[in-house]
């Protein structure tokens, strides 16, 4: 067998061939993506742009001409945080676990990231934060978004959420638009077909480079960095534009379908095979389909710390689910984190729905088909209410998550400016 497993090594020749098709000059997907490129500039000066427009004055300066209102608000928040109105991660402890607390030691070096989604309105960041306050709660240190891009850009939505996640010292990941949900792809036909989602066929023909360049508009514009991807096309462009020197980080979504080391393994090895020579990738974020177990997290975080990405590619597993639309209910995941937290590192622990025995007893259950409802209709059907309650679940299942952790002698990450 030790002989049969040397047939696997790639020869250097086969390396040099794959770096013969990318350097051809006539390779006309590589000259797509620089065309892409070079509207915005070099990769350098993209850069500089993108970092100039996450700047939290040039936000707050956007805020201020699309949604003037939201500037109190975000005043509020800064405030708030610099009188440090939210609890400690000491006192959190000491809230959970009493006296206990002072003579425990934490696993601090494989604390789980409390993750929430979807944060799809600004209005919902402040509900949140005032809720932490009088609870002495956590916020979480990691918000997704799954939001209209031009619509939440109009409405001002975009740049004050990421105003919002620079003052608290969180990150947040985006999805944009171009997913081929607009009559380009003949497998959807608007949410009812999600199904067309699942194998990351949702970006047909030019749609990858459609992809590439709203990537570049709202990160040079807004600074956004984190993206969420699902289709193998954009994941190799991704990989493909951050070797060439551009700094984008994407997370791989629930809807790549990734359900085994293996389909993990080989995401890995391109992850690797594109690296920088820092050995940086832009692959920072691995969300599992909700099918995995504990072992395929194990497995597949064997081969990521061989790789020398666990540092850098986090595993973002979903604890709990909206209550319809997306998973057989009830799910609820949050006993097979506490086994794997203590010797898996770098795992997020995302909450896309409440604890099911609440979300299941809401007048307007959690549902995954609201992400793709227009501001405007949310309004006029009287769901606004709801559906910030949905999210405000989602955030108590968070701390549901944290006081386990907490119970159990592990360690979390808070938004990292407000929970000291």
């Amino acid at each position: 067998m030790t002989d049969l497993r040397k047939r696997l090594k790639i020869p250097g020749s086969k390396l040099a061939g794959l770096n013969a098709v990318l350097l051809d000059e006539n390779n006309r997907l590589v000259n797509d993506v620089l065309d892409a490129i070079a509207k915005y500039g070099t990769p350098k000066t993209i850069n500089r742009k993108a970092q100039a427009a996450r700047e939290l004055p040039a936000l707050l300066k956007r805020v201020k001409s699309a949604k003037p209102e939201y500037l109190d608000d975000l005043e509020w928040l800064t405030q708030q945080r610099d009188r440090k109105a939210f609890v400690s991660v000491a006192d959190y402890r000491r809230k959970i676990l009493g006296e206990r607390a002072e003579g425990m030691k934490f696993k601090d070096e494989s604390a789980v990231t409390l993750e929430v989604s979807a944060l799809q309105y600004f209005p919902w960041v402040i509900a949140a934060a005032k809720r932490a306050i009088g609870e002495k709660s956590l916020m979480p240190g990691r918000w997704i978004k799954v939001r209209k891009m031009k619509e939440q850009e109009a409405d001002g939505d975009l740049a004050a959420i990421a105003a919002a996640m620079n003052i608290i010292g969180a990150s947040y990941v985006e999805t944009l638009d171009t997913k081929g949900a607009d009559g380009s792809n003949v497998h959807l036909n608007g949410p009812e077909t999600i199904t067309g989602y699942f194998g990351g066929i949702g970006q047909p023909n030019d749609y990858a480079l459609k992809w590439l360049d709203e990537f570049l508009y709202y990160y040079t514009k807004y600074g956004v960095q984190q993206v969420l991807n699902f289709n193998a096309g954009t994941i190799l462009i991704a990989f493909l534009i951050h070797r060439l020197g551009i700094d984008i980080e994407f997370k791989i979504s629930v809807f790549f379908g990734s359900d085994n080391p293996y389909h993990a393994f080989w995401t890995l090895l391109a992850a690797k095979l594109f690296s920088r020579e820092d050995g940086t990738t832009p692959l920072i974020g691995f969300n599992w389909s909700n099918s995995v177990n504990n072992q395929t997290l194990e497995l597949t975080s064997d081969v990521r710390r061989q790789l020398g990405f666990e540092q850098v590619v986090r595993f973002e597993h979903h604890i709990v689910e909206t209550w319809k639309s997306i998973v057989r209910q009830p799910y609820d995941r949050r006993a097979e984190l506490i086994q794997l937290a203590d010797h898996v590192a770098n795992i997020s622990a995302k909450h896309e729905g409440g604890d099911p025995e609440v979300d299941s007893q809401r007048a307007h259950p959690s549902d995954i088909l609201d992400y793709f409802r227009e501001k405007k209709e949310v309004i006029q059907s009287g769901d606004w209410d709801n559906m910030q309650l949905n999210f405000l679940d989602k955030v108590a299942a968070v701390n549901h998550t944290a006081q386990a952790l907490t119970e159990a002698g592990l360690s979390f990450i808070a938004a990292s400016k407000l929970h000291q």
